[in-house]
């Protein structure tokens, strides 16, 4: 591990969003299942055995709805919005990882599979947007996660190349060390997986983090300085 988190030419550190850096699973869970009784289906630990795990969440609602999809994640959404200022948190020491890097002259990009309207809804109860340079979310590049495609498509323009030195991806899921390791960049996974099965991924080209108060421990220490 050692040096691996040194940031002398690194550009452009990416991060995923649900579970990374925004504790959102209880909003969720909590909005999801509101709405599935009103099709007679049984509540989410158990529905959502029928997902694609490569596909985002809401690219799963064909596979839970059918037809219904549309007309159901409406009603999720609503409900998730009524409800996340008061549900969703960030992570003990996601800020100050963000802060030192920003600091530090590194470009800061979100590479979520997320809807749009419901990251735009809630980033700002956990951070300030200034601290972003780009998002890149659901459907808004050619390929989503795990394709390496979104990766490069959010630091086009901010890194000459990507390799581990350049370009990092953090986050909780094997599609976000999939997507890194594609791209060519540095895989950090952080914490669990948000799904329960997703966690038997023991690559040894990807860093594991237990959460970001490790992972700012390391980074301040690696890059000479000492963690608060």
């Amino acid at each position: 591990m050692q040096n691996k988190l040194s940031i002398k030419n690194l550009q452009v550190a990416a991060f995923d969003w649900d579970n990374t850096l925004a504790n959102s699973r209880e909003t969720l869970v909590f909005a999801i299942n509101k709405i599935l009784p009103q099709y007679n289906l049984p509540q989410w630990e158990t529905v959502q055995e029928k997902r694609n795990r490569r596909l985002s969440f809401k690219d799963n609602f064909p596979l839970i709805f059918g037809n219904k999809a549309e007309e159901a994640y409406k009603k999720y959404s609503l409900i998730y919005k009524e409800n996340v200022k008061n549900m969703i948190s960030a992570p003990d020491k996601a800020k100050e990882v963000l802060e030192f890097l920003k600091n530090n002259g590194i470009k800061i990009v979100i590479v979520s599979n997320k809807d749009r309207e419901l990251f735009e809804f809630e980033k700002s109860f956990l951070y300030d947007p200034a601290l972003f340079d780009r998002v890149v979310c659901g459907h808004e590049a050619v390929k989503d996660k795990p394709d390496a495609e979104q990766l490069e498509f959010a630091v086009r323009g901010y890194a000459e190349r990507i390799t581990p030195e350049t370009v990092w991806m953090t986050g909780d899921s094997p599609m976000d060390s999939e997507c890194a390791l594609a791209a060519g960049a540095r895989a950090i996974r952080i914490g669990k997986p948000i799904w329960s099965g997703e966690n038997d991924d023991t690559d040894k080209d990807i860093l594991f983090m237990k959460d970001f108060c490790q992972l700012y421990k390391e980074l301040t220490e690696q890059n000479g300085c000492a963690a608060m």
